[in-house]
């Protein structure tokens, strides 16, 4: 039985299909996608789409079946693959764009960050203690109210004047002591 109702080719015709157009076919494909694990990438599935429903095809248009599925295949994976590169060159572009740092930008940012912790100690403990617990601690100025047993007012007063004074400070640095 060469080809069954269902379209599929029997196993021994591929084979065959397979030893008198194998040559010809991959140097087709090597044309096309110049790259061989491509290639034979889209060997195999040329060969597969055969063996499922090659049996549609007439047997005298049977090279020409193969080659078109094997140039359809071979045009869907270059899509896949510039996708995919595509995909992959936009997530680099925003990975680093968040992550990449030069030597510069990074003394630049220990240089802040020294700043800042210069700063944060020289204000006042009651201040200093409400700006740890908002910025560091994440907690918000109700929590901060109840841990501390102060009216929300207050910490909201402690909070504005700690950011004066550290703007002051980080503004302008030979100001201060």
């Amino acid at each position: 039985m060469a080809t069954g109702n269902d379209g599929k080719l029997a196993p021994e015709i591929v084979h065959q299909l397979v030893e008198t157009h194998a040559v010809e076919l991959r140097a087709f494909l090597t044309g096309l996608l110049r790259n061989h694990d491509l290639v034979d990438e889209v060997f195999q599935l040329t060969f597969s789409k055969a063996l499922q429903s090659g049996g549609q095809s007439k047997e005298e248009t049977r090279k020409g079946w193969l080659f078109r599925v094997a140039y359809h295949e071979s045009m869907a994976l270059l899509r896949r693959n510039k996708i995919h590169k595509k995909s992959l060159n936009n997530l680099s572009h925003t990975t680093n764009a968040f992550w990449t740092e030069t030597p510069e930008q990074g003394l630049l940012e220990d240089e802040n960050r020294e700043q800042i912790r210069q700063a944060l100690s020289n204000l006042p403990e009651n201040q200093q203690a409400i700006v740890i617990a908002r910025i560091y601690q994440n907690k918000t100025f109700n929590e901060i109210a109840q841990e501390f047993g102060l009216p929300l007012g207050t910490v909201l007063t402690r909070m504005r004047l700690a950011i004066k004074t550290l703007s002051k400070q980080i503004d302008h640095p030979s100001e201060n002591p």
